[in-house]
């Protein structure tokens, strides 16, 4: 008689849940309970409620919030976390755990539910089929309303704990010991203010020219208005994207065109060290530069100088062409934007930021190297010249491209590789990866081809 109200797991808090096993044992869901489960009656959510969501869904759960409450309150809640939820739920009435269901497209077998109360919680989890997690409530707000709902609880959690039968269906997936989140990390110097953040800019350049000065590097200065006979290879770019914030585009054409017009004609002699912002120099106002979109904290939003990595990306392209030695490179995320046309394996990806974040290649060659680059007609172009020809030629290929669901997001996958192919023998002599890509997906998912999406 009593089993309807018995969870399967019975644990200290949604803290103590070991969610990496029960991952393991092949649950791909979790539908939580807000109020006395997650935080206090009303209370908002905390910093530890924030991460514990983000963990979930770098695990690869799909989360979801089933409550009484009305849709302000939950939407409050849900301020700083990407959870799908439904209010008023009306448990312990199974109906809204199955819709619950239908929403994240798992099975019953897939899902846990977590809550606090038997009478609401675990009993409606029950009678839809599917496994309950009871968590000691964190406290409420109203004893006359449910203190003795509370008493009749511990009467049942009594005899539950008695029967030795119900317990641990879940395969005893509570963690011992300091059941806690992680304390929050202590903000760093440069995330307290934006104050603190530019003087940890400032240490952050002082530093790296501090670094050059002490490397022995020669670094490229010379520039030669005559083109080096040999063309090695180019490459070309539109740079206005579809889709919206056309403004901030068109300032990436002009930001892209100043920044072009100091490398452009550049030599790197044998030796030599071309560096991208010791070309350039500081990007700001008083130079032309305008806001364009740049990548920050993992976002797209307005920044000075923004678009110039694509001109380093460029830059990289032809490197890459070519038996340079690439000596620093970084990288973000190439699904940017969607592909229009043929899909341009490092197309974008390289990530630079004034000074510490630079591009850098050596000239390994017996002979001098000129880069030229220019903007034409929205376009930007790319050519790297030699004085004689190379025995090698490139090629750029990618293996195994797709998109894939991780958690609440979509990432771009693939393995980058580029050979070395002798040019008497056509034959490749040496294949190396280049990227192993895991890129998350900037733009909205629908654009994402559904061919390409892989479980």
């Amino acid at each position: 008689m009593l089993k309807k109200y018995y969870a399967y797991e019975y644990v200290e808090s949604v803290f103590s849940i070991d969610y990496n096993k029960l991952y393991q044992k092949g649950y791909k869901g979790i539908i939580f309970d807000l109020d006395n489960t997650l935080v206090g009656h009303g209370k908002p959510s905390t910093p530890e409620i924030d991460e514990l969501f983000t963990k979930l869904h770098e695990i690869g759960f799909k989360t979801f919030i089933l409550s009484d409450n009305g849709k302000n309150r939950i939407e409050e809640f849900l301020e700083n976390i990407e959870c799908p939820y439904i209010d008023n739920a009306n448990k312990p009435n199974p109906a809204n755990y199955l819709k619950a269901l239908e929403c994240m497209k798992l099975s019953k077998d897939e899902v846990v539910y977590v809550g606090d109360q038997i009478f609401t919680d675990i009993l409606g989890a029950n009678k839809a089929g599917i496994a309950s997690i009871l968590v000691k409530y964190i406290g409420y707000y109203d004893k006359q309303k449910i203190g003795i709902k509370r008493r009749i609880e511990n009467i049942i959690l009594r005899i539950y704990k008695k029967t030795k039968k119900y317990q641990h269906r879940l395969g005893n997936i509570e963690i011992k010991g300091d059941i806690k989140m992680e304390e929050k990390k202590k903000k760093l110097f440069c995330e307290k203010n934006q104050l603190f953040f530019k003087i940890s800019v400032e240490k952050n350049i002082i530093q790296r020219n501090i670094k050059d000065l002490l490397s022995g590097e020669k670094f490229a200065k010379y520039k030669k208005e005559e083109k080096l006979p040999n063309l090695v290879t180019s490459y070309n770019s539109y740079l206005i994207k579809k889709g919206t914030e056309i403004e901030l585009q068109e300032n990436k054409v002009v930001n892209v065109n100043i920044a072009s017009s100091k490398i452009n004609h550049i030599i790197i002699h044998p030796g030599e060290v071309f560096s991208y912002w010791k070309t350039i120099g500081t990007v700001n106002k008083r130079k032309g530069y305008k806001e364009g979109r740049v990548l920050r904290n993992n976002k797209l939003q307005p920044g000075m100088g923004g678009g110039l990595c694509n001109l380093a990306n460029t830059i990289n392209l032809v490197v890459l062409n070519s038996p340079l030695k690439i000596t620093e490179f970084h990288t973000h995320s190439d699904a940017l934007a969607p592909d229009y046309g043929k899909r341009v394996p490092l197309e974008n990806g390289t990530c630079v930021g004034y000074n510490y974040i630079d591009y850098r290649f050596k000239n390994t060659t017996d002979q001098d190297i000129q880069l030229l680059v220019w903007v034409e007609n929205r376009t930007l172009y790319a050519e790297l010249r030699s004085e004689r020809e190379f025995p090698w030629r490139y090629e750029i290929f990618e293996e195994d491209h797709h998109f894939q669901k991780e958690g609440e997001n979509y990432y771009r996958v693939s393995k980058i590789y580029r050979n070395t192919i002798e040019k008497a023998t056509d034959n490749v002599i040496e294949k190396e990866l280049i990227w192993d890509n895991h890129s998350k997906v900037m733009y909205d998912y629908k654009l994402i081809p559904e061919e390409l999406i892989k479980d």
